[in-house]
Order: structure tokens, then C-alpha cells, then sequence
């Protein structure tokens, strides 16, 4: 049976139990009604701020793209500009975190990959490539101030960044990709394999497995658990403060050395791995679970 095949047949058995694993408050946010099927892409509203403490020189990363943070093209441009200008900036730390009450980011926006366009298919996946190896390769330090749910490229998001803090008890994480009989690429694995031992990250991929704040905890998936938003902000500053106090050539080049496999797998295979998924999403049963997908929502 073809891997396309596969897909079609898992997203029609699964779809409504991921709804519920995800979480009724995440599928209430995500609701897509026929105008969002329309592609209105384009937004007057800010898609990231920035905040520098000009005391400490951290800067704090904030998506809106509201109401669930799905990283369309528009939001992952501007994230890569907001990287980009950290980097020029010699920035002394960066905390990573949300507008939304109850999401940090619900992963890759679907409706990009549903009866797309060509073009900007490729850019979507060539833009979500330079913003990994923007964020898990730079040479500031970052914390994710994780304030809701962080399901598949949320999580990526969080795990790019050195340190985690999630707020608890009600929120989940983890790449859940095989719950929609979707592959992870081998540049999500990496980011997994850095926190946990190769052999918990297999098992969290293959199940699709979401951790509650408690678990993630436990799992080493996450550092540090706060009580609010607030508390996840004010520790990521302090991990960062503490960061400030190590001579900084040598915490990047060390962070480096650590991450040095990952980033140069990508780099030299980012032409295969585009293409990979070009053809992976315009599959025809590709098409046809992700149409099923996107009606389940409808109806949530």
C-alpha cells in the first residue's frame, strides 16, 4: 500500500480522536469556518512583536497570529526577519512565547498545504527550513515561555530553543505527526533526539504522543514548569541572566559543537528534503485526509 494510501486510510479512522487528544479547548480555537478556506493570507495585524529589556538586552518574541499561532508562510517570514535581526543585533538572549492565552503555536498551518499553490508551497517549506536553522543554530541564547498548547511544529519551535518552561497543569506537547499518518522529517527527530535519549524520542514519534506539562517534565522534554504566563516569562529571564554571567564565545561555539550534526544534515540535504515533501502533500489521498481533516473541523 502506498504511503499516500496509508495517509488517507489513518486520517479517516483518526481524525476525531486527535481532536480530542490535541484538547477541546485547542479544537474550539481552531475551528475553520469557508471563509478561512478562502486563503485570506494576507493580515493588516502585527504577526510577531518584539520587547527588549534595555536593562538585561533580552528580547522578548511574541507571535500573534491569533487565535492558535499556526505558522503559515507569513508568520514563518516574519519570524525569520525577527531571527535575523536578533543575530545582526548581538542579542544577549531571546524568550519565545505567545499572545494567546491558551496556545503557543498549533504547528504548521494545514490550509498551506491543502490544493496549494506551487510557488508558495516551496516557500512554505523553504521558509519553515531557515527558520529552524535560524533558531536551533543561533548564536544568542533562547527559551521558549511555552503559555498554552505546543502540538507538532509548536513543539518543534519550543525544542529549537536551549531551554523550555511551560506553564501547567492543563497543556500538552510533543510531535504528534503520526496521529495524522503524517512522517516527521528527520530534522524534527534531531531536535527531539537533542533533549530525550534516541530511544524515548522513537517511541514519542512513533505513538504520536502528547505530554502533559507534568510528563514533559518528568520526560526531560521540558526544564522548568511556572504557574502562569507571567512565571514562564520571569524564569526564562533568569535562565538567561545566569547564561549572561558565561563567557559568550565559548557558550556559542560549545552550543555548536552540540548541534553541529543536525544543522549540516539539513543544510546539505534541504533540496531532497523539499522535494520529499512536495511530493509527500501533493499525494491525492494526501489531498483527500487533509480535506477530511479540515471538514472535522468545520464541525468542532
Amino acid at each position: 500500500m502506498s504511503l499516500g494510501r496509508q495517509f488517507s486510510l489513518l486520517l479517516t479512522q483518526t481524525h476525531r480522536s486527535y481532536l480530542r487528544i490535541v484538547s477541546p479547548t485547542l479544537c474550539s480555537k481552531v475551528r475553520i469556518s469557508n471563509s478561512d478556506c478562502n486563503r485570506g493570507f494576507a493580515s493588516a495585524e502585527k504577526l510577531v512583536d518584539v520587547a527588549v529589556n534595555e536593562k538585561t538586552g533580552i528580547s522578548t518574541v511574541t507571535m500573534q497570529r491569533l487565535p492558535v499561532n499556526s505558522l503559515n508562510l507569513e508568520l514563518i517570514q516574519e519570524l525569520n526577519k525577527t531571527f535575523d535581526s536578533l543575530e545582526k543585533d548581538n542579542s544577549r538572549g531571546m524568550i519565545l512565547t505567545s499572545a494567546s492565552p491558551t496556545v503557543f503555536s498549533a504547528g504548521l498551518d494545514i490550509l498551506e498545504m491543502y490544493k496549494p499553490k506551487p510557488d508558495r508551497l516551496k516557500d512554505f517549506w523553504a521558509s519553515l527550513q531557515d527558520m529552524w536553522l535560524k533558531l536551533y543554530g543561533c548564536s544568542y541564547p533562547s527559551v521558549a515561555a511555552i503559555n498554552g498548547h505546543s502540538p507538532a511544529g509548536g513543539c518543534l519551535l519550543a525544542l529549537s530553543c536551549e531551554y523550555r518552561v511551560m506553564v501547567g497543569p492543563n497543556y500538552t506537547i510533543g510531535l504528534n505527526e503520526t496521529k495524522l499518518g503524517i512522517v516527521a522529517p528527520k530534522w524534527f527527530l534531531y531536535s527531539m533526539q537533542n533533549v530525550l535519549s534516541t530511544r524515548e524520542t522513537e517511541l514519542a514519534l512513533t505513538m504520536g504522543r502528547m505530554f502533559s506539562t507534568d510528563e514533559a517534565l518528568k520526560i526531560g522534554l521540558i526544564d522548568e514548569v511556572a504557574s502562569d504566563k507571567q512565571d514562564a516569562v520571569s524564569k526564562a529571564e533568569k535562565f538567561l541572566i545566569g547564561m549572561s554571567k558565561i563567557p559568550a564565545t565559548a557558550r556559542k561555539l560549545t552550543k555548536l559543537v552540540c548541534r553541529e550534526e543536525a544543522l549540516k544534515w539539513l543544510t546539505k540535504n534541504r533540496e531532497q528534503d523539499l522535494q520529499q515533501f512536495l511530493h509527500f502533500v501533493n499525494l491525492e489521498a494526501v489531498q483527500k485526509g487533509l480535506h477530511l481533516y479540515l471538514e472535522a473541523l468545520k464541525k468542532k
